[in-house]
């Protein structure tokens, strides 16, 4: 998986506890706020296409909260080994407010989180982050699976379906570039790029803070020029045991998720 957000931060759950909802003033002033010309469109529903495993991706939301939590923390030791963190990172903050800066990511056009369901169950999640406009419009893409999960499509479906909305579709972002930064011994998520057909863009030395360290990753891309018929259509028309086998199973990247340290207490 490629897991990391565009921030370069973890999330630190604590148990639940402290949370507080939006207050109404917090929710006038958001609604009488002025529109960012590059304001992502809310919410955001992505259905597979015919030849895909059966997944949506769409917003999250506060009654996601326990599913989400039992699903992310159940696999934290699926996930941990590739989950990048911010070495001078600050406090936590509850889900609350992690939903709160999702939405404010989505109101500036920086980025955008979705869940990834399966049969009507959370079983990961994909993101763009440190989106930039202008003359580069590119982001930043990482997405994890849930380990029980992993080897039946999900996360090359998942990666193929945001390229289609952020790259080609006109509620997306309408961006130029997706990159995916992935670990050299990820070999998931070396598999889930391949999948997708994804350009190899080379080693970049000690790019990202992960485990603990500075790590070198693979760059790789997903290019307006290379999307033809679709990033989804193209999977789709791949033999079934190439979309999902015979390579490692297709899950963790832990590599941009918009998920800062959280805390619950």
């Amino acid at each position: 998986m490629c897991f990391h957000d565009g921030q370069h931060t973890t999330a630190v759950f604590r148990r639940r506890g402290t949370m507080v909802g939006v207050s109404v003033f917090q929710t006038l002033r958001h609604a009488f706020a002025p529109a960012d010309p590059n304001a992502i469109r809310v919410p955001v529903v992505l259905h597979a296409p015919a030849g895909l495993p059966p997944i949506t991706l769409r917003t999250m939301s506060a009654d996601d909260e326990d599913e989400w939590n039992e699903v992310r923390w159940g696999n934290d030791a699926w996930l941990k080994p590739w989950e990048s963190g911010d070495p001078m990172h600050g406090p936590g903050i509850t889900f609350n407010q992690w939903l709160a800066m999702q939405r404010r990511n989505e109101d500036r056009g920086a980025g955008v989180v979705l869940l990834i369901e399966y049969r009507m169950r959370i079983v990961g999640q994909i993101s763009i982050g440190a989106i930039t406009y202008g003359a580069m419009r590119t982001g930043v893409v990482g997405y994890w699976v849930a380990q029980d999960h992993a080897g039946l499509g999900i996360a090359p479906a998942a990666l193929a379906m945001l390229a289609d909305w952020a790259i080609g579709d006109p509620t997306g972002p309408r961006l130029h570039r997706l990159e995916i930064a992935i670990l050299p011994d990820n070999a998931r998520s070396l598999a889930v790029v391949r999948k997708v057909g994804a350009r190899h863009e080379g080693l970049r030395p000690f790019y990202m803070y992960v485990a603990g360290r500075w790590r070198s990753h693979e760059t790789f891309s997903l290019l307006a020029e290379d999307m033809g018929e679709g990033f989804a259509a193209r999977l789709a028309a791949r033999p079934a045991t190439r979309r999902s086998g015979p390579e490692p199973p297709d899950t963790p990247s832990p590599n941009a998720v918009n998920v800062p340290p959280l805390s619950y207490s």
